[in-house]
């Protein structure tokens, strides 16, 4: 599957943004469709999951603030930011991971969109 985010940006802190992915086939197929971080220096951080049972798990670094779901009408994957802090700046990419009885078929990273915070 091919992975392609957008959304990202500068804003102040206390503000909003809204993350999307765009996946290039149905995604009521993916097991799970999470986001994750990348901040200068430090390693990918996983920021939001979501399970095809729409099951969600969450850093406890955004929880209450940030809120993950998706569309399978329009093949896309979310992410709602709000109350943002200048922490919570980085590359954000969204991944998808399928997986059958006959083993891991993918496990998909887009390109990423940065997010950054001002204080």
């Amino acid at each position: 599957v091919q992975l392609q985010a957008s959304g990202g940006g500068l804003v102040q802190a206390g503000g909003s943004l809204r993350l999307s992915c765009q996946a290039s086939e149905d995604i009521a197929i993916i097991n799970v469709m999470a986001w994750y971080r990348q901040a200068p220096g430090q390693q990918r951080e996983l920021v939001a999951r979501i399970g095809s049972s729409r099951a969600t798990n969450y850093a406890d670094s955004v929880k209450g603030r940030f809120t993950i779901s998706k569309d399978p009408t329009k093949n896309r994957l979310y992410l709602q930011m709000n109350a943002l802090k200048p922490e919570d700046t980085g590359v954000y990419y969204c991944n998808a991971y399928r997986v059958t009885a006959s083993g891991p078929i993918y496990d998909s990273w887009g390109q990423g969109t940065q997010v950054t915070v001002s204080s």
